[in-house]
């Protein structure tokens, strides 16, 4: 165990349950009895859980409510996942859709916002805009105005440069997962990392990020502002925590990653 042998414990910003009944659309399946069993063998105290993707349902309303019952009396605390009527790309075409773009019936409201953010249930909120689309500017005044943690699915279909423009330029934290790079795109990733210069309300996890020297970069030049992730269960906790651990930094700064930070950003991470 991670307290044994390093003194500290590690906390998990990213971790995914299914809300069921049916299939998840990808990634492997896991209910919360098999999830939070992984997550102790791997030395994880806490993590933060988020419905996946769901096939045949329009809006996460059902989906969020399945995740919060799960987390009751487990080590999760669970976030509510939004959609939206907009594109988040960058590209002209989407710029030109979102012009005339206007929410359907299941996209989350300003009004959805405040009502989880009053519900003890959820401590924060998960944005998966290349799948799931971005809400409406209403909605992100909500968030900001709500002020709890944003996490964000980052990569090729909502890179880094739309995270500033649409995000970043507002008071709540965000929490980019994977470096802002899924799958594994270098160039995204250090753009993630070089953002961290510029705005004081990003922080990076470091789930499936499969490169060395730039979480060993973004550790050592911005030790503050990068937090544990595990991805699971689509990466195993045990191969998330080793990418960490035989990383060649101090280990004050592990136990940043791995506790420190991701409780700063959200305090009810804090372990037993």
């Amino acid at each position: 165990m991670l307290e044994l042998e390093h003194g500290f414990q590690a906390v998990d910003v990213n971790a995914r349950l299914d809300p069921g009944p049916g299939q998840p659309i990808r990634g492997k399946t896991i209910d919360a009895e098999g999830l939070e069993r992984e997550l102790h063998q791997a030395g994880i105290a806490q993590a933060v859980v988020a419905p996946g993707p769901v096939d045949d349902e329009r809006g996460y309303l059902r989906a969020n409510n399945a995740i919060a019952r799960q987390a009751v009396e487990r080590p999760f605390l669970a976030v509510a996942r939004l959609d939206g009527p907009r594109a988040g790309t960058g590209t002209v075409t989407a710029r030109l859709k979102n012009t005339v773009a206007s929410p359907e019936d299941e996209h989350t409201t300003a009004e959805d916002v405040e009502q989880y953010a009053y519900d003890d249930r959820f401590f924060g909120f998960k944005l998966d805009p290349g799948r799931d689309g971005l809400p409406t500017p209403a909605v992100l005044d909500a968030l900001e105005d709500v002020g709890l943690p944003v996490l964000v699915e980052g990569g090729t279909a909502f890179p880094p440069e739309r995270v500033d423009e649409h995000l970043l330029g507002r008071s709540m934290p965000v929490v980019l997962a994977h470096f802002g790079g899924y799958p594994a795109d270098r160039g995204l990733m250090t753009e993630a990392i070089d953002l961290l210069d510029r705005r004081d309300s990003l922080y990076l996890d470091t789930s499936a990020v499969r490169f060395r020297d730039l979480l060993e970069r973004a550790i050592m030049e911005h030790p503050d502002r990068v937090l544990f992730g595990s991805h699971s269960p689509t990466v195993h906790p045990d191969v998330a925590v080793m990418e960490v651990l035989t990383l060649d930094v101090p280990e004050n700064s592990m136990a940043r990653v791995f506790t420190k930070n991701p409780v700063r950003v959200i305090p009810e991470l804090e372990p037993a």
